[in-house]
C-alpha cells in the first residue's frame, strides 16, 4: 500500500491537468473518440448527464465528505475495491488495472470502499495512449487530465508516498 507522506498533501491540490469551471465549457468534441475515465461522484454523474460514458468511472458515494445524492448506474460491470484516504492500496491499483483488461468488453464502474482522491495516479499510469481523465476540483470545477502529457509527473508525484505494508 501506498501512503502520501504528510509534507507532501499540498502537492495534490493542485490540478493534474486543465481545470473548467464546469462540463459545459470543455468542448464536446474533445471528449468524443477518447477512452474516458471519470473519477468522482459528481464528475461521474455529469458525465452521464451530458450522455457522455466513461470506459471507467471510478466513485465513493462520497462528494466533499458528504454522502452522495446520486444514483450513478449506466452499462458497465462493477467492481468494488477498498482504499483508506491518503492511500493507494495495492487492491486499488489492481482493479483498476483490471478494469483496464476487461473495457473492451464492457465499461466498468469501481466503487471504492474510503476514498477515491488519489486513483488518478494510477489511472495515468495504466491508461491507453489518447486518454482522458476528468476529475472535480472542489471550489474551481472540473480538470481535465490528457494522460499522454503527465505520464511522467504521475511517475515522479509517486515519490510523494510511502510504501506500508497492508494490514
Amino acid at each position: 500500500m501506498l501512503l502520501l507522506k504528510k509534507e507532501s498533501r499540498k502537492k495534490f491540490k493542485k490540478p493534474f491537468g486543465k481545470i473548467y469551471p464546469t462540463l459545459d465549457d470543455i468542448n464536446k468534441l474533445i471528449l468524443e473518440d477518447h477512452f474516458i475515465i471519470s473519477i468522482g461522484d459528481e464528475t461521474t454523474n455529469n458525465l452521464l448527464n451530458h450522455d457522455i460514458v466513461p470506459k471507467i468511472g471510478i466513485i465513493d458515494n462520497i462528494i466533499e465528505r458528504k454522502t452522495s445524492k446520486h444514483s450513478i448506474k449506466y452499462n458497465a460491470i462493477i467492481l468494488n475495491a477498498v482504499n483508506p484516504p491518503g492511500t493507494i492500496t495495492d487492491e486499488l491499483w489492481e482493479t483498476i488495472q483490471k478494469s483496464f483488461d476487461i473495457t473492451h468488453k464492457s465499461n466498468v464502474l469501481i466503487v471504492v470502499d474510503g476514498e477515491e482522491d488519489l486513483a488518478v495516479i494510477p489511472c495515468v499510469l495504466m491508461a491507453p495512449e489518447g486518454s482522458l481523465i476528468l476529475y472535480g476540483q472542489p471550489g474551481e470545477g472540473v480538470v481535465l487530465v490528457e494522460t499522454d502529457k503527465v505520464k511522467e509527473t504521475a511517475k515522479e508525484m509517486l515519490n510523494n508516498f510511502e510504501v506500508e505494508e497492508n494490514k
